[in-house]
């Protein structure tokens, strides 16, 4: 006798069970909106590649004092007694950074900060021997106070930062908030100090390829040699 075989499915059938799966495979998907952020640690190769220029570096402004709010939304820019301002710890973080991107001999062609306290001094205090590249942007401003429509021109402003091209030999270095890039990128940035990777594509285009948290920075450089 042949083998038993179970009948075809009807073809009306079948094109059910597709409709479902795929209604099954949207759902969650759509449940599921956009996937989460992932961070990566920057690598040696990268390091080596921001020798060469051409990137971004986003840095998150150093530790502050987190007993002193913005006054929001009172701040003066003048004024950073209306503002939460860099620790003591900030202020020695920012100057070990500049020391550190010396020593990696990644080159800086400009430095643009937002032109709240914390970012300004973070700016003033890791490039002090370069204080001609700063310049500060009003559009760099702290988003996490904003309503969605007083944030637009800001998110604007920081995608044209990181993606406008940057000329071989140098990097652009922009010092901001963490609200920011996670309004533009889903990416809250933190700890404060982190450096963040970014390769400018152009048109408003451009690619994480990763962060350097203060930490990680003794991963990646050798330690320095016995004198």
């Amino acid at each position: 006798m042949p083998p038993h075989r179970p009948p075809a499915a009807k073809p009306q059938h079948r094109l059910a069970r597709t409709a479902l799966a795929c209604m099954t495979a949207w759902a969650g998907s759509a449940a599921g909106q956009a996937p989460a952020f992932q961070e990566k640690l920057a690598d040696a190769a990268l390091l080596a590649q921001l020798r060469n220029g051409g990137f971004v570096l986003y840095l998150r402004h150093g530790v502050t004092d987190g007993t002193r709010a913005d006054r929001a939304p009172q701040v003066d820019l003048n004024d950073c007694s209306t503002q939460r301002v860099l620790s003591d710890e900030g202020r020695q973080q920012a100057r070990e950074l500049g020391l550190i991107l010396q020593r990696a001999r990644v080159p800086v062609g400009e430095v643009i900060h937002s032109p709240l306290c914390r970012a300004r001094e973070s700016a003033q205090l890791t490039f002090a021997s370069q204080p001609q590249l700063l310049r500060a942007e009003p559009l760099l401003a702290y988003t996490a106070n904003l309503t969605s429509e007083q944030k637009k021109p800001v998110i604007a402003a920081t995608r044209a930062l990181v993606s406008a091209p940057v000329p071989d030999g140098t990097n652009r270095v922009i010092v901001a908030h963490a609200p920011n890039m996670a309004d533009l990128m889903g990416y809250f940035v933190k700890p404060e100090g982190t450096v963040v990777v970014l390769r400018p594509l152009g048109q408003s285009r451009f690619e994480y390829l990763g962060s350097i948290p203060p930490s990680h920075w003794s991963t990646l450089l050798p330690p320095n040699p016995k004198h």
